[in-house]
């Protein structure tokens, strides 16, 4: 018989066992920003290939996406977070030691992607999981948001502060968020498993079809089952995209101009303490995004059920904002841009849950929320995109050009919202 957390009788807060291994492990993730200036400043690396760094970023998150949910159904939450964590602190030791050449930071930021988006998907259910015996489901959903978003900001100020002002800054952090690691693998194996442990397919003896409860891992079973995962049910289909494709690019997008395009545009000015200006950006918009989350429900009420509009309409007046601080120069404006960010980032990465949880069947949701967070980290291509055009004109027309954009997805999300939403 498999064993689930009932059956080994998780008791109340045991999900801060988990806790925090999926901390650390986003912490992976993002300390990593505050130090773009000095990877050009110390290794000399382009504008181009510093943000190439975070392409491959995405490169490692879409498969971690995409497939750590239904793996993590079939063989359990522990061992696909062990492997995150595990993930983490290998990536972490590519990028100290390999911190002079392009390629190792590639597949150091590669392998950081994977790890973190197996820790987002499995870690973040695992929690929820954890905490059905003494949470009610809006606790258990901010327990999880709340580990990751402290993760991503602990990460960017922490590391951000020991690049600017302590010694061997291109190591100490990496060595930090391996330390750390190390810390909490003994208490992620004391946590309770939540899914069936049972890896070996049992069939009815009238059918031959897999036993209810029991997870199918055959190897010709697999791969098809997890294609099966990843699917937009048919009544979700227009609402998904008409509503979720053109919002999800843009709740990566807005950190990602807040803190990697926004300091290299002001880095003259803040010329001593540019990683740690960098931090500060990041640590802004991260916790003004995770602030106005359980706000989201009332500026749904407040707009009409548009406050995904809303915060789409947050990125572009923050886009026009930032294209004034090409022009500027102004640091002051910079970091009150960042607020602006950090609104439509939390605003935006709630309403794109909502829907998706809304149009998804229960065997189908980790598969479609795997494919929005996919969706949503399109978002850190954007600096790439800029930093290969800033060759031919300025940021400043650029960055009008991407407030124009995200309009248009406005308008294109509140015509789709006008549809009724697809319930599955």
């Amino acid at each position: 018989m498999s064993r689930t957390a009932s059956a080994v009788g998780a008791r109340a807060g045991s999900w801060r066992l988990t806790a925090p291994a999926v901390l650390i492990t986003a912490w992976g993730g993002n300390h990593y920003s505050p130090l773009l200036l000095l990877y050009r400043e110390v290794d000399g690396y382009s504008a181009v290939e510093v943000n190439a760094f975070f392409a491959f970023y995405v490169l490692g998150l879409v498969p971690g996406f995409l497939f750590a949910g239904p793996l993590s159904d079939r063989y359990g939450r522990r061992k696909l977070v062990v492997a995150a964590l595990v993930l983490g602190i290998v990536g972490s030791v590519i990028l100290a030691a390999g911190s002079a050449t392009v390629a190792w930071m590639c597949v150091g930021r590669l392998v950081s992607g994977v790890s973190v988006a197996v820790a987002m998907v499995a870690g973040t259910s695992w929690i929820k999981e954890l905490s059905q015996h003494d949470a009610d489901p809006a606790t258990r959903a901010r327990r999880a948001s709340l580990t990751l978003t402290a993760g991503f900001g602990l990460g960017a100020g922490v590391s951000g502060v020991l690049a600017q002002w302590g010694p061997a800054p291109t190591v100490l952090p990496y060595a930090l968020q391996i330390a750390l690691s190390a810390a909490a693998l003994p208490w992620l194996l004391r946590s309770p498993e939540t899914r069936p442990t049972n890896t070996h397919t049992t069939k009815t003896p009238a059918t031959g079809t897999p036993a209810s409860g029991t997870p199918a891992t055959g190897t010709r079973g697999i791969a098809p089952a997890l294609i099966r995962d990843l699917r937009v049910p048919r009544s979700g289909r227009r609402r998904f995209w008409g509503v979720v494709v053109p919002l999800a690019p843009w709740v990566f997008a807005a950190p990602s101009l807040a803190f990697v395009v926004a300091p290299a545009l002001v880095a003259a000015q803040v010329r001593d303490v540019r990683i740690g200006f960098a931090a500060l950006l990041a640590v802004i918009t991260l916790c003004v995004g995770a602030g106005v989350q359980p706000f989201v429900p009332w500026i749904g009420r407040l707009t009409g059920g548009r406050a995904g509009v809303a915060g789409l309409g947050a990125i572009v007046v923050g886009s026009v904002v930032l294209a004034v601080c090409a022009r500027m120069e102004s640091p002051g404006l910079v970091v009150a841009d960042s607020v602006l960010f950090g609104l439509g980032y939390g605003v935006c990465i709630v309403c794109g849950l909502v829907e998706v949880q809304a149009m998804a069947d229960p065997a189908a949701l980790a598969g479609l929320t795997g494919i929005y967070y996919s969706l949503t980290y399109i978002g850190f291509t954007f600096p790439v995109a800029l930093a290969a055009l800033a060759a031919h004109t300025s940021y400043a027309v650029l960055l009008a050009v991407v407030a124009a954009v995200c309009a248009a997805c406005a308008l294109t999300v509140a015509a789709g919202l006008r549809r009724p939403p697809a319930h599955a």
